[in-house]
């Protein structure tokens, strides 16, 4: 039975999405697309036209659904080819044949390639080492009193963890730092900046590939780099091509770094704007608990997660969402934000409860495209969170909060700084 669409109610006009007053807090117009037009077609900033998906079981259906390709030439308008979706600059950097853009059977090759980097044994090996970058971090800003937590904390983290899962030199990763950092600062406005960031990036990627293929020894070493691990890959049969390497490696860098920049900046942010909550999970630390910590950072991921909306989709032939036909060609984009936020799925869903068990948050998507690095994200998260807590007690923002301001943008959501002050800790 095909459900009849929600039509607005008459004379209301449906809120306006995507300004610089709408990042501040999308939620209430989501809950009013959730309600009056769950399937909604909308003009995008870029000029776009695409469906938003808010429903948490549309969404669902949506996220797995192989009729929606990840594959922009499957999109009606040359808009792509424009630069009016994906990745700035990804296509004219020859960076497209990653995870993100292609289906099956390319996208099953290439994610088993890479899933080896990210099963639980080696995440959990990299354990160490994300430690000791996070207190590294919190060292270089303990003594002051003071910090930005995502300029100093949240933003460095996963650059240098990404880049030491990769396989980068360290003395190259400022230079992904600043490649980076120039894609947050505009991911939302001018996209030249960021076209520019990936070239060179690209660049970077296919000398670092050369010299790695060039310097691979016969048997892998224990702990290997996961560039060295692909290009083994693509040297023993599995076909990766150097383009293929080059856009795998990108992908990985780029959605692996901002989603948990934005987990470690909402999820703090969430937590000194609930100091109820707070409380609860620095008792918990302090009492040597953890589980409240896991459970938490799965309720972050829900109630502000770092991806508000999933990365395009396109109708390969026409078809029905929520009872809403969707032509061939159409993009579609799923609004997690709204999804984790439907009160038919979650109890109080505006509130955030770090106890939470029922919570299948689609945080992280689902179905074949479910992100590849979320353990890694998970294990950042958590490392974060429970050192900041530790370590700098009374931690608190600087300010008010409604001077913070979000970074516009369409998938990503994230705070563009977090001042916060505490008590200065002197050196041990």
């Amino acid at each position: 039975m095909t459900e009849t669409p929600v039509e607005p109610p008459a004379g209301e006009p449906a809120p306006e999405l995507f300004t610089w007053e709408f990042a501040t807090d999308p939620y209430l117009a989501y809950a009013w697309l959730r309600e009056h037009a769950p399937v909604h077609r909308t003009k995008l900033p870029s000029g776009v036209d695409a469906w938003l998906v808010t429903r948490y079981a549309d969404a669902k259906q949506a996220l797995a659904d192989a009729r929606l390709s990840k594959n922009p030439a499957h999109h009606a308008e040359p808009a792509h080819a424009k630069g009016k979706t994906g990745i700035p600059g990804e296509r004219k950097a020859e960076l497209m044949t990653h995870l993100l853009n292609i289906d099956p059977p390319d996208h099953t090759r290439l994610r088993r390639l890479v899933s080896k980097a990210f099963t639980p044994r080696r995440v959990a090996e990299f354990a160490p080492r994300v430690q000791e970058l996070t207190d590294r971090l919190i060292d270089g800003f303990a003594e002051k009193g003071e910090a930005d937590l995502i300029h100093e904390f949240a933003f460095p983290l996963p650059i240098h963890a990404i880049c030491d899962l990769l396989g980068v030199p360290r003395e190259d990763q400022d230079d992904f730092r600043d490649w980076a950092g120039m894609m947050i600062r505009h991911g939302g406005g001018p996209r030249g900046g960021v076209a520019r960031s990936v070239k060179k990036m690209r660049g970077y990627l296919a000398e670092l590939i050369h010299r790695k293929r060039e310097e691979l020894t016969d048997r892998p070493a224990p702990g290997e780099d996961l560039i060295s691990g692909l290009i083994r890959s693509s040297d023993h049969g599995e076909h990766l091509t150097e383009n293929e390497a080059a856009a795998m490696a990108f992908i990985l860098l780029f959605a692996g770094f901002e989603t948990t920049v934005n987990l470690i900046g909402n999820g703090t942010y969430a937590l000194l704007t609930h100091p109820e909550q707070r409380r609860r999970l620095q008792g918990s630390l302090a009492a040597g608990h953890t589980d409240l910590l896991e459970t938490g950072v799965e309720e972050l991921l829900r109630y502000d997660g770092p991806v508000e909306l999933a990365t395009w989709r396109f109708a390969t032939e026409r078809l029905s969402i929520g009872g809403q036909d969707i032509a061939t060609g159409d993009p579609v984009l799923v609004v997690l934000a709204a999804a984790d936020r439907d009160p038919e799925r979650f109890t109080e869903p505006d509130t955030l409860d770090l106890s939470r068990r029922d919570n299948q948050h689609l945080g992280y998507g689902h179905g074949i495209h479910y992100c590849l690095g979320a353990p890694l994200a998970r294990l950042e998260g958590q490392t974060a969170l429970n050192t900041l807590l530790t370590r700098l007690p009374d931690l608190q923002l600087a300010g008010d909060s409604a001077d913070l301001r979000w970074r516009g943008g369409l998938i990503m959501r994230g705070l563009r700084t977090l001042p916060v002050e505490f008590t200065p800790v002197a050196k041990s």
